[in-house]
């Protein structure tokens, strides 16, 4: 996709590519959540996956969440999990629950089920969406698509839903590995074209995360994961840059950079400035404030603000987010206020 001027010289943009800015630019993960009062208004009315599959609806909850938080970018509204569903996994969304697979991959054997896509026609509705958003925002406002890494999309296929020790997806990864490195290109393959049809129908960037992988120690990690999701960052980055996000291990940092990535998505359990370091200084870095940072009085939510920014100091190439997504309870106006304080004291490094 080309690029105009406007978006081009975004904060955001800028901010990607490490060139200086007016004010430290952000946005949220999970800004388009239950949090905010716009998006029950619509998601009451229908099923999460309802939401997820028309485009229309899609696009108005990307957009006025965009648009009531004052953010520097969009990023579309969709799930990790859906692309999933026509590779050969049945998925729900249960009540209460949130996602649940009903035919996990336990054995190496199951594996043979999960197939490649080499169309991206079963999720069309995802690229109508990003359409009618680039057309619904802003000229100036990039849209951030994005997409499960393999690791953490695996860990779903495997576990059946959430895990705290990740057994069977370890069991898997361990005891039979070409099992496991079949299952991973399938998911590489699907992903580098699903992202880069996201891009061909608008998206500026794209976000890949690694929500889970942080179970994992750096060994296993270089062994099971790395190679894979640096084929996947290395066939997407020349189409758009890549935000590298993993969650919930600082001694990934280093392994994380060899993935690749345009940027790198860090939690709030490294130090922004120590973080930066490891990573190396010509890469750019995003985050990172603890979500639980916004349950604060204003004033000490100011300060907290004020800390992740003291830590960047003014370096360019700093895209304020939290460490994590918006919790369903938040105060809307405390999460406002985020955004406030980002450009009131971005401006001043």
């Amino acid at each position: 996709m080309t690029i105009n001027n406007a978006l081009h010289n975004s904060r955001f943009m800028k901010a990607v590519r490490r060139e200086f800015v007016d004010t430290t630019p952000l946005w949220i993960m999970r800004q388009a959540g239950r949090y905010l009062p716009e998006y029950m208004a619509v998601r009451s009315k229908v099923t999460f996956m309802d939401l997820c599959k028309t485009p229309e609806l899609s696009c108005e909850v990307t957009v006025t969440a965009q648009q009531v938080l004052g953010v520097d970018a969009a990023i579309l509204f969709a799930d990790l999990l859906p692309i999933l569903q026509p590779m050969g996994i049945d998925l729900e969304y249960q009540k209460g629950e949130g996602p649940v697979i009903h035919n996990p991959l336990h054995t190496g054997r199951d594996v043979d089920r999960l197939r490649a896509l080499d169309s991206m026609e079963s999720v069309d509705y995802v690229f109508q969406a990003i359409r009618l958003i680039r057309r619904a925002l802003p000229s100036d406002i990039p849209l951030i698509g994005f997409a499960g890494a393999p690791f953490t999309l695996a860990s779903y296929c495997i576990e059946g839903g959430g895990s705290k020790n990740y057994v069977r997806t370890k069991s898997l990864m361990y005891n039979d590995e070409s099992a496991w490195n079949v299952l991973m290109s399938r998911l590489v393959d699907t992903v580098i074209l699903y992202l880069q049809q996201q891009i061909a129908a608008g998206c500026q960037c794209v976000q890949i995360f690694d929500s889970w992988a942080g179970c994992l120690s750096p060994s296993d990690y270089r062994r099971y994961v790395l190679p894979h999701t640096k084929r996947l960052i290395q066939s997407v980055k020349d189409h758009a840059p890549v935000i590298n996000f993993l969650n919930g291990n600082p001694a990934l940092l280093p392994l994380q950079r060899e993935a690749g990535g345009h940027v790198m998505g860090i939690d709030w359990r490294s130090q922004l400035d120590q973080a930066w370091q490891t990573l190396g200084h010509d890469v750019a870095i995003q985050g990172n404030m603890d979500p639980v940072s916004i349950y604060a009085e204003l004033p000490v939510l100011k300060q907290r603000v004020a800390d992740v920014l003291n830590l960047a100091a003014g370096r360019p190439g700093h895209i304020f987010n939290l460490g994590h997504g918006v919790m369903p309870d938040m105060n809307p106006d405390h999460v406002k206020a985020v955004v406030d304080y980002v450009h009131e004291l971005g401006s001043r490094r």
